[in-house]
């Protein structure tokens, strides 16, 4: 999206030289289906759901059809031929290498008539305590839910730092070279975690009660004695106080994908914040390497929820005719909500609003890349979201770029090292003071004030008049610099 002039940033320099893996500017390269080191795959067509009895066109209730077909699958895509498909209930993947494909966002159509509310009730309560449905954040009608199978494999016995790769653990036993593992570790009472997650500079935990965890899912590439070393750089310290284990990743659901049509959901007001019965799109619960690609969601509550890792949605259009709410002038709540860590979202349209158009919590090292909107926000929600990248983005407006959501005392909105390198928009911005700590990275910012790099405190560099800071997206940037290592 930068136009002819540029230039470079001390955070990278031209081609990755300046760049330090223990610096401010985290790797983010690793985001996305295969770590970024594959292309999203094509299976071939192994069912159509015409052959399960869906009609396809617009009166038949064709969710019995459909979910009997996603049973039925093995592996392979399950085609989903040219027409509008009415469905009543939520279709629901839970197994792995299985992909619904459609014929393409303006020929395949899945009418979803009724909310998750109707279809299976789950109210709840805000932090404040105000009454509402826990579809107001989660859940979707097409539902890929698996188990990350996270079994204690031993405990790390040596403190490490941020950028380091190699840890040390009480035992190698059973570790190889290949084996994907996570290293975790959990808060204390008094929220240390939370605060270091931060670097130091948390704001108000006083309710985030020792529930801040860090994760990192990361390859052996070698295993030493009494230690092993990874392919990717720890994004956080590692200390013997928040008793840091290693634990294996096996997910029940991998290579799952929806591609190629369009969900639609009643053009029916939108009922306004907190209000919201479940017309949700697409819920990716604890499943790693799936992706969306080449979708459009239409007049949804919630488009995508997002907790799995290592997933990628892309070619996603967000639209909504149903009337938007007095209050926000919005017309859904959260556009993407994401709560898991090392996903890629990349070449997204916005042609609505959402109160929260796209949001994190409690989340790192997901890339929001290569997008545009009408009036773009970018919802960090409280609970330590960090070391996320916003790169090559169209904001559109600009008048509410750093609104953002979360309950009181979870923390400041953005935790440490987020970063925002290259934003476009309309109206100049001010520094977000109190949004984040100093390690927040603003490199391309749309802003009249004067830049400031102080290595340890406020960065910021201004977009160039005209142009973008060079590379003009950093997460693809780093992936070049990683696989041509």
């Amino acid at each position: 999206m930068a136009s002819t002039r540029s230039t470079t940033s001390p955070l990278w320099g031209e081609a990755g030289e300046l760049w330090r893996a223990d610096g401010r500017l985290p790797d983010f390269s690793f985001a996305g289906y295969g770590c970024g080191s594959r292309e999203l795959p094509q299976p071939p067509v192994t069912a159509n759901v015409r052959d399960f009895g869906a009609a396809g066109d617009g009166e038949q209730d064709d969710t019995a059809a459909f979910q009997a077909a996603i049973d039925r699958m093995e592996e392979g895509a399950l085609w989903i031929p040219p027409g509008r498909y009415k469905l009543t209930g939520q279709l629901r993947l839970a197994r792995s290498r299985v992909v619904l494909r459609g014929a393409g966002a303006g020929e395949t159509v899945l009418s979803f008539t009724r909310h998750l509310t109707d279809i299976s009730p789950d109210w709840g309560a805000t932090t404040t305590g105000e009454r509402t449905s826990n579809y107001s954040w989660s859940g979707g009608l097409i539902a890929i839910t698996g188990d990350f199978r996270t079994a204690p494999l031993g405990s790390i016995v040596r403190n490490a730092s941020y950028g380091e790769r190699t840890i040390h653990v009480d035992s190698t036993a059973g570790l190889t070279p290949g084996q994907r593992i996570e290293v975790f570790q959990e808060d204390t009472a008094d929220n240390s975690l939370a605060v270091h997650l931060y670097t130091g500079d948390p704001g108000d935990t006083d309710k985030l009660l020792g529930s801040t965890t860090a994760s990192l899912v990361a390859e052996i590439v070698s295993v030493g004695e009494g230690s092993i070393t990874l392919d990717r750089a720890l994004r956080f310290d590692v200390r013997a106080e928040w008793q840091p284990v290693i634990r294996q990743f096996r997910p029940t659901v991998e290579e799952a994908g929806i591609e190629g049509l369009t969900l639609e959901f009643p053009d029916v007001p939108y009922a306004g914040h907190f209000r919201e019965l479940g017309y949700n799109g697409i819920a990716i619960t604890n499943a790693s390497h799936c992706w969306v690609n080449g979708v459009t969601i239409r007049n949804s509550d919630c488009g995508i929820i997002l907790k799995g890792k290592f997933c990628t949605i892309r070619n996603l259009v967000m639209e909504a005719f149903r009337e938007a709410d007095a209050f926000d002038e919005c017309t859904g709540h959260h556009g993407i909500y994401i709560y898991g860590d090392d996903n890629l979202l990349e070449d997204f349209d916005y042609r609505c609003t959402f109160i929260h158009d796209i949001s994190v919590s409690k989340c790192a090292g997901n890339v929001i890349a290569g997008g545009r909107g009408l009036d773009m926000c970018f919802d960090h929600h409280k609970r330590a979201p960090y070391a996320n990248l916003f790169t090559d983005i169209d904001a559109g407006a600009g008048s509410r770029l750093w609104r953002s959501g979360g309950g009181a005392a979870l923390g400041r909105h953005c935790a440490a090292r987020g970063t925002f390198w290259n934003i476009y928009a309309r109206k100049s911005q001010s520094y977000p003071a109190g949004f984040a700590p100093a390690s927040l990275n603003l490199v391309g910012y749309p802003t009249e004030e004067a830049p400031v790099c102080q290595p340890e405190g406020r960065w910021m560099e201004p977009l160039p008049a005209g142009g973008g800071i060079m590379p003009a997206n950093l997460y693809k940037a780093q992936l070049q610099h990683r696989l041509s290592r």
